[in-house]
């Protein structure tokens, strides 16, 4: 087995995950219906949407396998976020020098056939992969790999709208926090003019009684 490489901005990547807060959150339909497209588009009976941060790949969605996570070292996601510019295939891992004696090989789920498309962010970094596995070996024609390519599309999208949301409720969270600090100061200001005016009133009062 040959473990993945590193990610040449491996530091960039996992800040950028980061920013997505994501990671370990609970199942969501949106997600699961795209995995679940993707494995009747390519005829497989698993697809997974797969976060690969620096120890593990976490499964936002996991069609087909009851797993949730596996450890780095042995995810072929984590080979295919090298890959940024293409689909990660492999027709058949029990003779791929890299992976025929990887555990996901030779034990449960016996993965076989592998094709994951690199989930990009904004800025070209990786995030993960919308992949779809086989127990056998298999080939993906021209239309599944064009399907594949737009479904990993829609899972972005879905991963923008979260951060977009999360940063709209920070910025509301920050403008509630100003609003209650300005009337705060509003309170206390009126509180430190109403002596002074007070003041100002019955020196006027006195000079109207006297002249």
């Amino acid at each position: 087995m040959i473990a993945p490489k590193e990610h040449e901005r491996e530091k960039e990547r996992i800040k950028e995950l980061d920013s997505y807060s994501v990671m370990d959150t609970f199942s969501e339909a949106d997600y699961d219906n795209l995995t679940s497209i993707a494995a009747e588009i390519c005829g497989t009976p698993i697809s997974l949407v797969s976060l690969v941060d620096d120890k593990r790949q976490w499964f936002k969605s996991h069609h087909g396998v009851d797993a949730t996570e596996t450890p780095k070292e042995i995810a072929f996601c984590a080979h295919a976020i090298n890959n940024p510019s293409d689909i990660f295939i492999v027709q058949d891992a029990r003779k791929d020098e890299r992976f025929h004696d990887n555990p996901l090989v030779t034990e449960n789920p016996h993965l076989t056939f592998y094709a994951g498309v690199p989930l990009l962010s904004d800025n070209g970094l990786p995030l993960g992969t919308l992949c779809v596995i086989d127990q056998k070996p298999k080939l993906l024609s021209q239309g599944q790999r064009a399907s594949l390519i737009a479904l990993s599309k829609q899972v972005m999208n879905l991963l923008r709208l979260r951060r977009n949301k999360i940063q709209l409720e920070r910025a509301l969270e920050n403008l509630e926090d100003k609003n209650q600090e300005l009337e705060q100061f509003a309170m206390i200001a009126a509180h430190d003019l109403k002596s002074p005016l007070n003041n100002i009133s019955a020196m006027l009062d006195i000079f109207i009684k006297k002249y």
